[in-house]
């Protein structure tokens, strides 16, 4: 085995990640000169290039990504193995890694973030944003949240956050114009603002009544991935819009926004925090379930 340097592989999985030498930098607190030197003093102990660096962009080759995959889960290892080294007693400490789309954490982990925090002042949170579904393990994260319908099946599942309900939505002003929709597909010809996921998929609205599914694709007016510009523009009167209840409930209540079809909208159940089956769950990841789990009590 080669007498590798941490710190190296650290460089190379924070460069590689971030894509960039200088992003990579800012985050671990050291020049970009630092890791661009750490990162070829790696390649040079292996004999093999691990990025691809232009102008432009810096990419892990094939050698690279295949070292990538197997280097985040372990590097996650040893920094939960040396941050247990600091915890004292039964009290969690550490850092706590969770992927999740925006929509579950804007309306099921930010209202959570504070407490948890001050009931584990020693644990450190970290949570990223992404749509797509992801390889959490390979990614270096603790957990992800994701609907059912997204969940790996090799997974744990803790459901947490309750059930949810979409909401289709307009602009009184816009329902002076284009009339109250009665029927799901009286929105097929109607303006509408829709999401564009990161994968560049644009769903079908989806409505469902007496066992009856109903799915229209109306025509944009506005598309976006940013779900605060589509408020914005439903609040505008730009079209339609078909969004979390979370989202628009102020609104509705002002009446900024009126409800529509809310007979077609039945509730679902709510995102899971989803983690790999490990025999020693990291002290972080335990305390946030506990935490969920005793929320999940307290709601019902």
């Amino acid at each position: 085995m080669r007498n590798l340097n941490l710190a190296d592989l650290e460089a190379f999985a924070a460069v590689a990640q971030e894509r960039s030498f200088r992003r990579a930098a800012r985050l671990r607190g050291v020049s970009a000169s630092t890791l661009s030197q750490a990162v070829r003093d790696l390649e040079g102990q292996l004999g093999a290039r691990l990025l691809n660096r232009t102008t432009r962009s810096v990419l892990p080759t094939e050698a690279g990504q295949r070292l990538l995959e197997r280097l985040l889960p372990a590097l996650g290892e040893i920094g939960a193995a040396v941050e247990g080294v600091h915890a004292t007693g039964d009290e969690p400490a550490g850092l706590l890694r969770i992927n999740a789309p925006l929509p579950a954490i804007d309306l099921v982990l930010a209202p959570l973030v504070a407490r948890f925090l001050e009931r584990h002042p020693r644990v450190r949170l970290e949570i990223v944003s992404e749509s797509s579904r992801i390889d959490i393990v390979a990614g270096g994260f603790d957990a992800g949240v994701r609907w059912e319908e997204h969940l790996e099946q090799d997974m744990i599942a803790v459901p947490f956050g309750g059930t949810q309900t979409y909401a289709l939505v307009a602009a009184p002003q816009l329902i002076a114009t284009h009339g109250r929709p009665q029927h799901p597909r009286d929105l097929a010809g109607a303006p509408a603002i829709r999401q564009r996921f990161s994968s560049g998929i644009m769903f079908p609205w989806e409505f469902e009544k007496a066992g009856e599914i109903v799915r229209i694709d109306p025509p944009p007016r506005l598309v976006s991935t940013d779900i605060a510009l589509q408020r914005r523009a439903a609040l505008d009167g730009v079209g339609f819009w078909a969004a979390f209840d979370g989202y628009v409930r102020e609104d509705i209540a002002e009446g900024r926004l009126v409800s529509l079809l809310e007979d077609w909208l039945p509730s679902f159940p709510g995102p899971s925090l989803y983690y790999p089956s490990r025999r020693h769950t990291p002290a972080p990841l335990r305390a946030f379930i506990d935490f969920i789990q005793a929320e999940r009590q307290r709601q019902s």
